[in-house]
């Protein structure tokens, strides 16, 4: 999980810094953008692998449903962030 979360602040980060953000704002920025959503996502897909396959086991036919439920978890998050604050995670 932190490996995924480490490489996707990075990411964000990094094109947020193309886009002409300093670099201590691009930081904040990455963290605060979708932390919440990160930590659910991987939670969620680490979960449904760990139960499909009983351990940290890596089989093909699990990775649809793990993306599938990673995918669907942080929406009450990001739609609640987005209608009642009025703020996007991108």
């Amino acid at each position: 999980m932190v490996n995924g979360i480490i490489t996707s602040i990075i990411l964000e980060t990094f094109i947020l810094m193309r886009q002409s953000i300093e670099l201590n704002v691009a930081i904040k920025t990455a963290l605060g953008m979708s932390l919440i959503s990160m930590i659910s996502m991987e939670l969620a897909m680490n979960l449904v692998d760990y139960w499909l396959t009983g351990g940290a086991k890596f089989v093909l036919w699990v990775l649809p449903i793990s993306l599938f439920f990673g995918f669907i978890t942080p929406w009450p998050y990001n739609y609640w962030r987005l209608k009642k604050l009025g703020k996007a995670c991108h």
